[in-house]
């Protein structure tokens, strides 16, 4: 009796010590989900607030006129004479890449996104998934150089453009490196819908098209409507591809067969090129600014939607 009573407080010693252990590692890992999600903020205005003091000192400059930069076409940012510093012309060339570029990126991607999810077995879906994986890893210079070797020999042979790196080459090259985003995030929402409602389905005599088309796609709407936005992303950030692709020109594009110059692609090509501390220095970095609240909207944009799928 002596021997079972000196052991009971050892054992809930044990047990405590254990339960503290297990508290203590519980907030541990807490306190390094809530780091990890308030440095991702955090990180966020950082960068955004170091451009912002890069650009700033030209928004009170003399040379600098807030209407001309979003409203003219023109761009001369060394000229002697007239400098002139208007965007309009390089944001019409990224909506329009970027615009044509979704138009034919998310059907693909969609479509590709069903097949592997829903249509292939599973020995071609994991070559699928390995395939996507690869070009997704290709770098975009890469991709460039495709663009400029390939595919614009292939649009001045089969097509009446003038020169082969325009808005169209820039579009195809950009939608080729937006599908495998939007074919992964696809598959995973489509994965994410419960077995039950494919079942469901199928009970009640629904063909495989029925089956997507009024079952999965509206229960990963939300998913689907991500994995655009994510390949919307990737359009309008993407610069070396764009660069050598759409031939750098600053014009409003009347045709998808006119060359183009986007912003991201204008500030790869002059920032090492304009001295530190110049006006042209500064709104280059503005150009930045202007970049990252396009991207803002069209991330508020996609929110407000998804809110308003919720809600019905």
């Amino acid at each position: 009796m002596t021997a079972a009573r000196d052991t009971i407080p050892v054992a809930d010693g044990r047990r405590a010590r254990r339960s503290f252990g297990s508290v203590a590692a519980e907030r541990t890992i807490e306190a390094a989900i809530r780091l990890s999600g308030i440095s991702a903020i955090v990180f966020v205005l950082a960068i955004f607030f170091f451009i912002f003091r890069e650009a700033a000192p030209v928004l009170v400059s003399d040379e600098f006129k807030p209407l001309e930069f979003l409203f003219s076409i023109q761009w001369y940012p060394t000229s002697v004479v007239d400098v002139r510093y208007g965007t309009l012309a390089l944001t019409a060339g990224t909506a329009g890449v970027t615009i044509l570029a979704m138009l034919l990126a998310v059907p693909f991607g969609l479509g590709a996104a069903v097949f592997v999810s829903e249509f292939c077995g599973p020995r071609m879906k994991e070559t699928l998934k390995i395939v996507i994986e690869l070009l997704a890893a290709i770098p975009s210079v890469v991709w460039g150089f495709v663009a400029l070797t390939v595919i614009s020999r292939l649009m001045v042979q089969y097509t009446s453009a003038p020169v082969g790196v325009n808005m169209l080459n820039g579009s195809i090259v950009l939608a080729l490196m937006s599908v495998p985003i939007i074919v992964s995030i696809g598959e995973d929402a489509l994965k994410a819908v419960p077995d039950s409602y494919r079942e469901a389905a199928v009970a009640m005599g629904a063909t495989r098209l029925q089956l997507v088309f009024r079952v999965l796609l509206p229960a990963a709407r939300n998913g689907l409507l991500a994995a655009v936005l994510l390949g919307v992303g990737r359009a309008v950030g993407e610069t070396m591809a764009v660069l050598m692709a759409t031939g750098h020109a600053v014009q409003i594009p009347h045709g998808i067969l006119d060359s183009v110059r986007t912003l991201t692609a204008n500030i790869a090509a002059e920032l090492g090129e304009a001295p530190a501390g110049s006006a042209h220095y500064r709104v280059l970095f503005l150009t930045g600014i202007q970049l990252f609240l396009i991207t803002f909207a069209v991330n508020l944009a996609a929110d407000l939607a998804i809110r308003g799928v919720r809600r019905k």
